[in-house]
């Protein structure tokens, strides 16, 4: 960051904020569908944006629910931490203590959960690891700056599984179905009083309480505008791949029933020479 760039103040941060600017560098590398891709309803995302892609639609939508908490919390989104090449999804301060959102999209995937163990289609991943780290780097560089040692928990929410099934809770963070976030919120158990809260929030919102150097504001406007033109096209993608899977079928019966006719006529010519 140069000396006179001036990094952007956390609470201006959007959900998704750090995906989308990965998103968006990689999609621009991604080569323009022709005419005829675009009429069949091809994705204009590439291979390689898609997984951001998906990453940013979770975000935003526990961002839209984080919303509805009460002003008694403090909610930050993508705060960078470290050496601002990473960040943590969602960071929560209020009555019920602080927490780190690990968001995770796997709609329409079934996840199975057993302790330290969760599986999305069968495959592995490092999704409750990654949310005890996160906790873990979170209370120490918060306790740090606020000058008391503070505690937080690690949160992995899941964004529209398919199914969510849990033979064992995990012992180090907690784990939340997207639509279950803002009761589970509501409903547990007030921990830090006013003054606390006040303190914790203070020292969150610096941004050099996460990282040495924090990434300095980007043209927000700009990102959000390229996102939604993205978003709209798509949608318009996969709409267009809907019509073609409706049309072809009743295409093909049109063009069956109209060769049952021919080849009857045909038959019914020959039968009458």
């Amino acid at each position: 960051m140069s000396p006179d760039a001036t990094p952007q103040l956390l609470q201006e941060r959007v959900p998704g904020q750090a995906v989308l600017e990965t998103l968006m560098a990689v999609q621009s590398r991604v080569p323009g569908r022709s005419w005829l891709k675009r009429l069949l309803g091809a994705s204009p995302l590439g291979p390689e944006s898609m997984p951001w892609y998906k990453g940013a639609l979770g975000e935003i939508a526990v961002g839209r629910i984080l919303a509805g908490l009460g002003p008694e919390w403090l909610v930050l989104h993508a705060v960078p931490v470290g050496a601002g090449s990473s960040d943590i999804d969602h960071v929560l301060v209020g009555p019920a203590g602080v927490f780190t959102l690990n968001t995770k999209n796997h709609s329409g995937q079934p996840v199975w959960v057993a302790g330290r163990a969760l599986l999305v289609a069968g495959k592995r991943t490092h999704h409750i690891r990654s949310a005890a780290y996160e906790a873990s780097r979170a209370a120490r560089l918060l306790g740090t700056a606020a000058g008391f040692p503070v505690e937080v928990t690690g949160v992995v929410v899941i964004v529209q599984p398919k199914s969510l099934t849990i033979k064992a809770r995990p012992e180090r963070v907690a784990l939340v179905r997207d639509a279950r976030l803002l009761a589970w919120l509501r409903q547990s158990q007030p921990v830090l009083g006013p003054e606390q809260v006040a303190r914790i929030a203070s020292a969150a919102v610096q941004p050099g309480t996460w990282c040495r150097k924090p990434p300095a504001a980007s043209d927000l406007p700009a990102l959000q505008d390229s996102f939604t033109a993205l978003r709209m096209m798509v949608e318009q993608a996969r709409r267009r791949q809907a019509a073609w899977a409706l049309s072809v079928p009743a295409v093909g019966f049109v063009v069956l029933a109209n060769s049952a006719q021919w080849g009857a006529a045909i038959l019914q010519g020959l039968g009458g020479r």
